[in-house]
Formats: C-alpha cells, structure tokens, sequence
C-alpha cells in the first residue's frame, strides 16, 4: 500500500515541472551523452560511456520516484483545513520552553520541506512532534540532543 503525499498546489506545481523537465530534457541529455560516448570506441573500456550509463540509471530513479509521489499525491486546500490541531500545511506558532523562543514553522510535505523557508516536513522529528497538538498543548521533540519541550502558541493557516 502506498503512502499518500500531501501537497500544497505550489508543491504539486513544483514536482510536476520537475517531473517534466526530467523526462524531456533530461532523459534528452542523457541520450546524447551516451551516443557521444558510444561513437569513441570500445564500450568495454569507456569511461564516459559507462558515467553515462550510471546517469541514465539515476535519471530513471529519479523519475520513477517523482512518479509514484505524484500518483499518490493528495493537494490540500488550505482553506479547508482545520486549525484547532496541528496538521498538514499548517503554521504553527511554538515556543522552546527551555531557552523561552517563540519560532513560526509551516508543517509540509517532505518533498516541500525547506528549513531556509522554515517548512518542516511532517515526517521529521519536529513534525512528528508537533503533528496533532492543539494551542496550550506541550510537545515533545527528540532530537539528537535530547528531548526539548515546545509549547503549542497558536495554530494558523
């Protein structure tokens, strides 16, 4: 049984052009660099011929993997969403008990995951943690450091 992927539109948008990009342009790529690498000789002893090979292998990975997310792929409207518990594309207001700071994370996808943009993936530590918590719950997160106590401070979408 497959996995569901929650996405947001944007994140659906994104892996989709990536997805296309791959197969197009990318599989392109990757058939030139190996008809190229074919016309310098003997296969058996061509390097280029075989890092060819090895990228059409991880193109192909790739691809495969970005097809089953979007098979399994479930947009979520945002406006659908119920914010009196954490869930999928929810912002989550929360502060460190231990050090007293209040920090906003977005739960997302893992594929939509970016700490930069403070997008935590649901399936991380801090996401696990945080998933299904209400305002004025406590959670708590393992980290590689120990446990660390968040309280909830407010929901959002």
């Amino acid at each position: 049984m497959s996995q569901t992927h929650y996405l947001s539109q944007e994140g659906y948008d994104n892996l989709r052009a990536e997805l296309d990009e791959l197969t197009t342009t990318g599989r392109s790529n990757v058939a030139k660099a190996i008809a190229e690498a074919r016309e310098k000789g003997d296969l058996s002893e061509n390097a280029e011929y075989d890092a060819a090979k090895d990228a059409q292998g991880l193109l192909e990975m790739k691809i495969n993997e970005l097809e089953k997310i979007m098979a399994n792929a479930r947009v979520l409207d945002t406006s659908q969403l119920d914010t009196s518990k954490v869930t999928v594309m929810s912002k989550v207001t929360i502060k460190n008990l231990k050090v007293n700071k209040e920090i906003t994370y977005m739960l997302v996808a893992e594929t939509e995951a970016n700490l930069r943009e403070k997008k935590v993936s649901v399936n991380s530590p801090m996401g696990q943690g945080l998933l299904g918590k209400a305002v004025g719950d406590i959670a708590e997160v393992t980290t590689p450091n120990g446990t660390i106590q968040f309280e909830i401070m407010a929901i959002n979408i």
